[in-house]
């Protein structure tokens, strides 16, 4: 056993490796349990406007459980169900398809929510041994998701990992004093990340708010001496987007030259554009047209498309997707804000052979309703909205980057936090 903790970086005596099964023999855990199969599996029809969220892997993300976007079913049919009653403080892993996300339950609408067989459950019941935040970081740290990865088969189809296979992962535990310093630690960093997820999220809602007043209710300064026109004022314009924004179309670079040890110039995928930040790298050299600076809003132009300014620092800009720039930076924000419902409409429209794919035809055939300059003027406080939301983005993601830094070397032992003296929050034992 010490052979295997030395190989793996333990550094601290004090931390004890064992595995799942183990924790169960325990009693420090309960056995981990997935969402219903088979027959029993709640169906398409039978999801409901109102009523238990049906949790599955995508429903997990950064760290959360997205609420807002799961199924639903009815209490009616929850109850005739055998297993998948998640509750709040259970640790969940996806262990299908999607392999490795992880959340804590906290839901204060109903007792429990529905797992999908996608997604385990694991419940601390001893938390005297056990901090459910712990787990959920070290299910986080490299050397748990490598070790997921490597048994759920992640080079194949379907990767996936059942429940008994799932009793043999190794778990780092920690003294229970520890693994609370270590939880306080990181939980310390995401708090900050989601109190700037919740500013951003303000920021867009007054950036839409604003949009909305002036351009849909047309209620903008100046409205009340204005002369319309067929509901729209008479010496507003309607153009077209290429004649109000410079189109740049990603280079075709070749893709066996892309690489993630940070070798070249950061490149700029379909996959990137959601999140705003690169993981990707290129050693080719692109014309200074196809770099994209922090700010820069770009569409991804297959699958779903994607609609996202640029966070992170300059990056060349790969093919199937674009960089819309305003040829007046004063439109820079509305614009983003404008071409929201066409963007959305080549989506639910567009139906290719295998992905949908936006091509330089819909786009140029995107009409823009251009405001007179006084209104253009006013429109510089969307600018600095956006300037906000791209500025606490760029923290998130640095703390982010500190956290995990940071999470390896605690999970391991390597930094110690034996003589940290941490106030705990009260109730941290069930947090």
């Amino acid at each position: 056993m010490k052979d295997i903790r030395k190989q793996i970086g333990i550094c601290d005596e004090s931390f004890e490796l064992l595995t799942v099964r183990e924790l169960i023999e325990r009693g420090i855990i309960e056995r981990p349990i997935d969402g219903n199969h088979g027959e029993t599996h709640p169906k398409t029809s039978d999801f409901v406007q109102e009523g238990i969220p049906f949790v599955m892997a995508s429903d997990l993300k950064n760290g959360h459980i997205d609420y807002g976007a799961c199924s639903r079913i009815s209490e009616k049919q929850a109850e005739g169900l055998r297993k998948g009653f998640a509750r709040n403080g259970d640790v969940l892993l996806t262990h299908k398809a999607t392999i490795g996300e992880t959340a804590i339950v906290a839901y204060d609408e109903h007792p429990y929510i529905m797992l999908t067989p996608q997604v385990t459950y694991y419940r601390v019941r001893d938390n005297t041994a056990l901090n459910n935040r712990y787990l959920k970081y070290y299910f986080d740290s490299s050397l748990f998701q490598q070790t997921l990865q490597m048994m759920a088969g992640s080079g194949a189809t379907r990767a996936y990992l059942g429940i008994l296979e799932q009793q043999r992962l190794p778990v780092i535990l920690p003294p229970p004093e520890k693994q609370k310093k270590i939880a306080v630690i990181l939980g310390g960093l995401d708090d900050l990340i989601e109190n700037n997820r919740h500013r951003i999220a303000l920021l867009e809602k007054m950036a839409e708010e604003i949009y909305c007043e002036w351009f849909i209710r047309l209620r903008f300064p100046g409205h009340e001496t204005a002369k319309f026109i067929k509901g729209v004022p008479d010496d507003w314009t309607v153009q077209k987007l290429p004649d109000v924004a410079a189109i740049t179309y990603g280079f075709p670079f070749q893709a066996e030259r892309f690489n993630t040890a940070g070798t070249g110039k950061p490149i700029i995928r379909i996959r990137n554009i959601q999140n705003g930040f690169s993981l990707d790298f290129t050693d080719e050299i692109a014309d200074e047209k196809y770099v994209v600076r922090r700010g820069d809003l770009l569409i991804g132009m297959d699958g779903e498309f994607h609609m996202n300014h640029w966070q992170d620092q300059d990056a060349y800009l790969v093919q199937r997707s674009c960089r819309i720039k305003a040829c007046d930076p004063r439109l820079e924000a509305y614009l983003s804000l404008a071409l929201k419902a066409p963007i959305k409409h080549f989506e639910a429209t567009i139906v290719g052979a295998t992905v949908g794919h936006l091509g330089a035809k819909h786009l140029q055939s995107i009409d823009v309703l251009v405001p007179t300059p006084a209104v253009v003027e006013r429109l510089e406080v969307l600018n600095q909205l956006l300037a906000q939301k791209i500025a606490l983005s760029s923290v998130s993601q640095t703390l982010k980057q500190a956290r995990d830094a940071l999470l390896p070397r605690l999970i391991s032992g390597k930094l110690s936090v034996e003589a940290l003296d941490i106030q705990f929050p009260a109730g941290m034992h069930a947090a």
